[in-house]
């Protein structure tokens, strides 16, 4: 298992480099630089040309990048933001990525809670009325993205009945044990949120839960284990759905790595100050800096969230441990 982190670590190393040569390469091919946006629409082309210089726009792009990829390298520096008081790209990130991992989690955990159980039933009761109710509404909500489900429950929960905020995201503090303080957010300001980026994830998970134990129900050895006496229930507990969970495990694996790093719209429309709203404020003042950055973190978090995938294999089924 050892040897197969190191192989697998070694891997993420020309990713990360092609990652970021494609990102710096896209930013800049980009009609607007910015510097278009910091000098304004009526600066001169000498203006331009100084601030250019003064940003090192100016030199050539192999130099930019090597210099970019050589910083973060040696210092972990990621450079610093051209529209937000050149601030630190490394300080806006553990700034925001809490946010978005705050908000990421609750959302897998509630499509975890809510799709898991839901594709077991549908699979045990195939075919019946619940089966059909719930393939409806997994078809549903795959289809409506979160740009359309967002407003859709800001409309009805939020302005038609006031039950919960509009947007926004207000911190507490709460006391641990008389000790400790911990950062975290009003459980009001998170439910519209949650439910809008976990819907999908959890539709997703109940159609592969439900083919999944569909499939293993099917096979001889469950059968043959229900004929020599164990109850069906017993049977699907201990047998059908550790070996039903191993498909459905990467799916969840890759749609926490969405949700962690995908939260771009749903972040934008409850104005959650997270590394998707900060990525789309980025995009559109042109900021290389921060696009390069978040781009990186993307990487690095799809990285890591396939590596746990990977063990959690190895963890669950002993056949995959060996073949390691």
């Amino acid at each position: 298992m050892l040897n197969f982190l190191l192989k697998r670590l070694a891997l993420a190393i020309p990713t990360l480099i092609a990652v970021s040569f494609l990102v710096f390469l896209a930013a800049r091919l980009a009609p607007a630089s910015p510097i278009d946006i910091i000098a304004g629409e009526k600066a001169t082309p000498e203006t331009k040309a100084r601030l250019a210089h003064e940003y090192g726009l100016d030199r050539p792009f192999l130099v930019q990048y090597a210099d970019y990829v050589g910083k973060i390298v040696l210092h972990g520096d990621m450079g610093r933001s051209f529209s937000r008081d050149r601030q630190p790209v490394r300080d806006m990130i553990r700034q925001d990525f809490p946010v978005t991992a705050q908000l990421a989690i609750c959302a897998i955990l509630f499509a975890l809670v809510i799709g898991l159980p839901v594709g077991v039933f549908a699979a045990l009761y195939h075919n019946s009325w619940f089966d059909r109710a719930a393939m409806a509404t997994v078809v549903a909500l795959v289809s409506v993205p979160s740009i359309v489900l967002g407003p859709l429950m800001v409309l009805f929960f939020a302005v038609k009945h006031r039950w919960l905020p509009v947007s926004g995201w207000e911190p507490i503090t709460i006391l641990v044990g008389g000790k400790f303080y911990i950062t975290t957010v009003n459980p009001t300001y998170l439910i519209l949120p949650t439910i809008a980026l976990g819907s999908r994830s959890a539709a997703i998970m109940a159609r592969f839960m439900r083919a999944s134990l569909l499939e293993v129900l099917r096979q001889d050895y469950l059968r043959t284990a229900m004929a020599k006496g164990l109850s069906r229930g017993k049977a699907v507990w201990r047998h059908a759905l550790k070996n039903a969970a191993l498909p459905v495990l990467t799916i969840v694996g890759t749609n926490f790595g969405y949700l962690l790093t995908g939260s771009f719209v749903i972040e934008t429309i409850f104005q959650i100050p997270g590394i998707g709203y900060t990525s789309i404020d980025s995009i559109t003042k042109r900021d290389y800096a921060v696009i390069q950055g978040m781009a990186l973190l993307v990487a690095v978090v799809f990285l890591v969230v396939n590596l746990i995938v990977d063990i959690l294999y190895g963890v669950i089924d002993p056949r995959v441990r060996r073949e390691a």
